[in-house]
């Protein structure tokens, strides 16, 4: 029996999607191993190599059209993806990021031209995507950022500085966030596609040494005179903001799955530790205390699994709020937060050794509270819909 023995609901079942979490899994077993999970923490990032393996997989850019070498796949595609990641705690591998969250902005707001020169090499590998939004004085308050990019002739200088940017470190295709009018608060926000191996003003900073997610590279930017071509703006000067809202009820969904695949890798190797694990002549799973705590951890998982459903059937009928899908990102990163940290409980000082998985996890969930909007802001959020 699975951790959340779930009933998986109509719009989620198909022998499509059947088929490829069975790629998934055997894409993973191969290039995520436990060596290769260990290695990515140790070093910082995923190898390119692991990226050009999951293009030659069919796994980047799922959504794409076929048109430009994609599968033309929504975003169920991609949720089956995540939640797989997630079980195998694979998710320092940022391909949700590249694929959900940062390819739709080219596939919506792209003309034809910035579509036929960009997304191809975003389903093979030969192009990583990154998105900088955040700066080291912004970061959910996007309106205070401080990057601008003013028109000269044919191009755009951007001056400024981003921070927190995942795959910020071998990310070649990057959404700039600007400032084409430092006046207009938000109505000045404009988003620029900056291929960073063909301009100059172009600096990446240290990798980042983080709590947790140690293999999912995280780095600051820096934008000197950076002269990037007028053609690189995506959509309009001041058209930023709106873009930006637009795609962060999706970009919470995306923090979502992996949020639900973590909590069921957490609670499936919780319930064979403690089933394994004897104290006081049984097993600990023959105590009461385990049964009543596993049995809330179950219940706030499953209720959170049936609302990502919901969101999710939401989203692909045009139908996702902002307030739902903040909804959906603050109470199961805060459900994974109690979930794991009750799991981790039951494995004693093993627990808190990192050859353990749990341990991993109890460190990389805590950042799923913060990015993506911080959880105090989708309470804000939330409240504006009361």
């Amino acid at each position: 029996m699975a951790a959340i023995d779930l009933p998986t609901p109509a719009f989620m079942d198909s022998d499509e999607l059947r088929m490829l979490q069975d790629a998934v899994d055997q894409f993973l077993s191969v290039h995520a191993d436990t060596e290769a999970l260990a290695r990515w923490r140790e070093q910082g990032y995923v190898d390119r190599a692991t990226w050009e393996a999951a293009g030659q997989a069919g796994l980047l850019g799922m959504m794409i059209p076929e048109a430009y070498g994609g599968a033309g796949a929504d975003f169920r595609y991609e949720a089956i993806l995540m939640e797989r990641l997630g079980l195998r705690n694979a998710l320092n591998f940022a391909v949700p990021l590249h694929n959900a969250a940062v390819v739709p902005y080219l596939v919506d707001y792209a003309n034809e031209a910035q579509k036929a020169r960009w997304l191809p090499g975003l389903v093979t590998g030969e192009n990583i995507l990154a998105i900088a939004m955040s700066e080291p004085g912004a970061g959910s308050d996007l309106q205070s950022m401080r990057t601008t990019a003013c028109k000269d002739g044919d191009s755009y200088v951007i001056n400024g500085q981003k921070t927190f940017i995942s795959n910020g470190y071998h990310a070649n295709v990057i959404i700039v966030a600007a400032k084409t009018d430092a006046n207009a608060g938000s109505k000045g926000i404009s988003l620029f596609v900056v291929d960073t191996d063909k301009v100059a003003g172009f600096e990446r900073g240290r990798l980042l040494h983080k709590l947790g997610q140690e293999g999912r590279d995280t780095a600051e930017l820096y934008f000197s005179d950076m002269r990037v071509p007028a053609d690189c703006l995506l959509g309009g000067e001041g058209q930023g903001f709106s873009m930006l809202m637009a795609k962060l009820p999706q970009e919470r969904l995306v923090i979502g799955w992996q949020a639900i695949g973590m909590i069921e890798a957490a609670l499936q190797a919780t319930i064979d530790y403690v089933k394994d694990r004897n104290a006081f002549g049984k097993t600990l799973f023959d105590f009461q205390n385990t049964q009543f705590k596993l049995a809330e951890c179950k219940t706030q998982a499953t209720i959170a699994k049936t609302f990502l459903y919901h969101c999710t059937e939401q989203l692909l009928a045009g139908k996702l709020d902002a307030a739902t899908a903040s909804m959906a990102k603050y109470w199961i990163t805060e459900a994974q937060g109690k979930i794991i940290d009750e799991c981790l409980q039951f494995f004693g000082g093993y627990g808190y050794i990192l050859d353990y998985p749990i341990a991993e996890m109890y460190k990389d969930a805590r950042a799923f509270r913060i990015y993506g909007g911080a959880n105090e802001v989708m309470k804000l959020l939330i409240a504006r819909s009361l």
